[in-house]
């Protein structure tokens, strides 16, 4: 697999991954599922027209539905747990990498906060990147 701006892989090494063009989106999830899934305060999730992304590796996805009806499958690796990947019903061909996974972090820059509503309280986000309420969940 080439080396690209944006390639990561999950902690023991079984799932790779590559993009060699720009994502549609960056930004930081602060809802109540990525909190959870995460374990942290938000997810940095990186989008990708998914025929952008090559994946090398056995993906295991867990499909959940949101307070929207909409369904989540986050794509993770069995063999060291690490989550890499979302895909979303209501964003149908596009794939989400979760940005701690890159292999060079610094190419990450979020350009929204969104979900903020759903924010912890000892979530402190960057005052320069715009926010996006969203429906507080529970």
């Amino acid at each position: 697999m080439l080396i690209s701006k944006y390639s990561g892989q999950c902690l023991c090494g079984a799932i790779r991954y590559s993009a060699d063009v720009e994502p549609v989106f960056m930004g930081n999830c602060h809802c109540k599922d990525c909190q959870r899934t995460s374990g942290s305060a938000f997810v940095p999730a990186i989008i990708f027209s998914e025929h952008d992304v090559t994946i090398t590796g056995t993906v295991k996805y867990y499909c959940s539905n949101d307070d929207n009806g909409n369904s989540h499958s986050r794509g993770f690796c069995p063999e060291c747990g690490s989550q890499l990947f979302g895909k979303f019903s209501n964003m149908s061909g596009m794939i989400g990498i979760k940005a701690g996974t890159l292999n060079e972090t610094s190419n990450y820059v979020p350009k929204l906060d969104f979900y903020v509503a759903s924010a912890t309280n000892w979530d402190f986000m960057n005052l320069d990147i715009p926010k996006k309420q969203g429906a507080a969940q529970s």
